[in-house]
């Protein structure tokens, strides 16, 4: 099943860190949404990534297609909260083609707009926005984000370690 991907799981590393059958399809486009950080998080409080739906035909927002298993949609259901602020929603995602690919999504469905997301949440964002070539101008967007300090620094490392290698991740416990 397809999977559209434009926050935090755009970073590979963070989605395969939550799912094993992760293959990416293409980048792919959501038109009429707006990328937002306005999501509560009913886990931490903070803000997540939501494609806002403003039903404007110039407003749209870049992501992954992403091909997975039936059971790890399930897995994923459960990370990204389902029924808890976010709420799946089938899609049409635009690939670079012109063609269009049915996928589901995450929307956000628990809003507020004075939020923000930690740092290392938009880390993951940015890597993943990176990874995939996204345009500079929409990068500079997310790079704008005003983000804080997690005060949990621990949940901050465990975050950030996906990115260590392997090897220096194991010596330090991550």
């Amino acid at each position: 099943m397809f999977y559209f991907a434009y926050g935090s799981n755009l970073s590979e590393r963070r989605l395969r860190a939550r799912i094993s059958s992760v293959r990416k399809v293409a980048n792919g486009v959501l038109a009429g949404h707006q990328l937002r950080f306005h999501k509560v998080s009913q886990r931490d409080g903070s803000a997540k990534c939501d494609a806002f739906d403003t039903g404007v035909a110039r407003h749209f927002v870049l992501g992954v297609l992403f091909d997975i298993s039936a059971p790890d949609r399930a897995r994923l259901d459960r990370y990204e909260g389902l029924n808890c602020g976010y709420e799946a929603r089938d899609i049409l995602v635009r690939l670079d083609d012109g063609s269009s690919v049915a996928a589901f999504t995450y929307c956000a469905t628990l809003i507020n707009p004075a939020v923000r997301p930690f740092d290392w949440y938009l880390e993951h964002v940015l890597r993943g926005a990176r990874e995939h070539g996204f345009a500079h101008a929409y990068i500079q967007q997310i790079e704008a984000i005003e983000c804080v300090t997690d005060p949990d620094a621990a949940r901050c490392a465990r975050e950030r370690g996906i990115y260590c290698s392997s090897k220096r991740a194991a010596s330090r416990g991550i």
